[in-house]
């Protein structure tokens, strides 16, 4: 029998074994860490109370294909598997500590007032409508640009410059909302230096995920992910005959000629195979070439100009639950680009009230994406502290994340979340102290970031040694969201992940247009005059007429969600439409 050799015992390594196991190799799984696997996706109860931790927040998109499948091969249960155990968020809330909160469904539902709804967010937002359009447009270019011109022109343009965020007339607004926010929300990604293509990607993945029936856009996990995901698979590994090694950190590699010979632990055990597959973090791999495996294959070599940044979690214990939304939240005035999600909501077979003497009900699981931009907040003796979270103890790293979100929730002399109702809180262990260690030291797990033209630095998963393969977040996969999550294509004998691209624009239109089947006639109607207000709007932007940039603050006059004017239905979209038109056609 073959046997395979796979290093590193993440959700990469552990993909690539359930594929090969399945096909009938004999496979050996070696992992570094000395009590579980799993990688960035595992959780970690928290030493003082066992509460459940994470590295952060899961979040499995509606485009991803190779795992949910995966997962759909694992038993849970009696009569279930682990895919079963994913459930779909419904909101996505893009908060502000000075302007109304945004509220976005993750799916475009056919209500006309969800529609409406959303369109007066937008509108409250700051935002004005010829920068919505100007938005639209560029999406519309990316959706209509052949793969070559992404890969040639877009992998070379950072997002900010691409959607006019760094023009001299962008309003704070449009580069806050449509420039941070969106890629905020999409693993540690950067405006300023995330290519266009990638960002391009994905956001026209989601979109099309919004409009098409039957996918959901944005999913979670059900429970904690060791109990309703990695302890299943473990099991299930092991049962097929996976020898699952822990404790297993690799020293260094051999080469034997142009074939890799061996690799080396820690310990000094020799592990040879037949073939092996390196499914570890770029910043482990690197540390591992050797200039004979650099001189083997050079694309390999080329990973060493890949990049990391870190993302890591905290979650905040509640003595009262406190969802914020059914979904993702981002922050978009926090310093440290904070988002998250109310966790307990999504998990109703977990009892919180078996851990810490009772005293917790709910989880705000939160994710820091920015640890070098500094934040100011006050402590409890009434102190200043202005610090980036690179530099914080981990007690500073937990007040200055929790005052940043109280600053975005706690307004208008509302109390959401209040100091009493925090008990306890967990920061992830792969942030290291004391804060005196070199910087490369501090975070464990670094997260992989695409950066403008990073693509020609990452090799595919077959490269120029015959029995080593790659699995990892760095290989080339059409989709480049920065996550372990995805699946090396070649080592599981599956196809590219080609999803939704193409350069023609029908397909957009095919998508936008397949849920009017399942509508009434009367909203039918009503979400064929949405289309009509936004095709004419269209029409008079490209032909360059300007509406004027008042459009929210009349839009407050006629219809204020907050004010004495509740219209509905289809008095309300009459009125949105006589504003709006009268704005694009820059009538006063």
């Amino acid at each position: 029998m073959t046997k395979v050799i796979v290093l590193g015992g993440g959700v990469a390594g552990l993909s690539a074994a359930q594929e090969l196991v399945e096909r009938g190799f004999e496979v050996h799984v070696y992992e570094k860490r000395p009590t579980r696997f799993g990688g960035k996706a595992r959780s970690m109860p928290d030493l003082a109370t066992g509460l459940p931790g994470e590295h952060g927040f899961r979040f499995f998109p509606g485009f991803y294909r190779h795992l949910p499948d995966s997962m759909s091969r694992i038993p849970f249960g009696t009569n279930s598997t682990v895919v079963d155990n994913l459930v779909a968020t419904t909101q996505i809330e893009m908060t502000q500590t000075n302007g109304a909160p945004i509220m976005t469904p993750t799916k475009v539902k056919m209500d006309i007032e969800d529609l409406l709804q959303s369109l007066e967010d937008f509108i409250n937002s700051g935002l004005t409508i010829q920068e919505t359009i100007a938005f639209a447009m560029k999406m519309y270019q990316i959706v209509t640009s052949c793969p070559e011109r992404r890969l040639a022109e877009y992998e070379k343009i950072a997002w900010w410059h691409f959607i006019g965020a760094d023009a001299p007339d962008a309003s704070p607004a449009y580069k806050k909302i449509l420039g941070e926010g969106m890629t905020r929300s999409l693993v540690a990604m950067q405006a300023q230096i995330a290519s266009t293509r990638t960002v391009g990607d994905i956001l026209v993945q989601l979109l099309f995920d919004s409009v098409t029936v039957g996918i959901e856009t944005d999913r979670v996990l059900n429970g904690p992910t060791n109990d309703v995901w990695l302890t299943p698979w473990v099991e299930y590994l092991t049962a097929k005959g996976v020898q699952l090694h822990l404790d297993a950190e690799i020293d260094f590699l051999q080469m034997n000629g142009r074939n890799l010979d061996c690799a080396v632990l820690c310990d000094a055990t020799q592990v040879r195979g037949d073939y092996f597959i390196a499914a570890m973090p770029v910043e482990v791999l690197t540390q591992l070439l050797t200039s004979e495996i650099k001189a083997a294959s050079p694309t390999l070599a080329e990973i060493a100009n890949l990049r990391t940044s870190w993302m890591n979690g905290i979650q905040f214990y509640l003595k009262t639950d406190v969802p914020l939304d059914h979904g993702h939240c981002i922050y978009l005035d926090s310093e440290w680009a904070l988002t998250s999600i109310s966790q307990h909501q999504f998990w109703p077979n977990t009892d919180l009230s078996k851990f810490d003497n009772g005293q917790v009900n709910g989880i705000l699981s939160v994710d820091i994406s920015d640890w070098k931009t500094p934040a100011t907040w006050t402590t409890a003796d009434n102190q200043s502290v202005t610090k980036a979270a690179e530099d914080c103890t981990a007690e500073e790293v937990k007040d200055g994340a929790w005052a940043q979100i109280k600053a975005h929730v706690n307004r208008l002399g509302k109390t959401v979340l209040a100091d009493e109702n925090l008990v306890a809180w967990h920061l992830d262990p792969d942030i290291r102290f004391p804060r005196s260690l070199p910087i490369n030291d501090r975070d464990a797990e670094p997260l992989l970031v695409n950066v403008i033209d990073s693509w020609q630095y990452r090799p595919e998963a077959r490269i120029e040694i015959p029995n080593l393969f790659l699995a990892s977040d760095y290989v080339r996969t059409y989709t480049d969201l920065a996550t372990e999550l995805i699946t090396s294509r070649i080592v599981t004998s599956r196809p590219a992940m080609h999803i939704r691209q193409s350069s023609k624009p029908w397909l957009f239109l095919e998508n936008w247009f397949n849920p009017i089947l399942h509508l009434d006639m009367q909203n039918m109607i009503l979400y064929l005059l949405v289309i009509d207000w936004l095709s004419r709007f269209l029409f008079f932007w490209n032909s360059n007429v300007n509406p004027t940039k008042n459009t929210h603050v009349q839009r407050k006059n006629h219809c204020n969600r907050q004010g004495n004017h509740p219209c509905r239905g289809r008095q309300r979209g009459n009125q949105y439409a006589a504003i709006l038109w009268t704005n694009v056609r820059g009538e006063p």
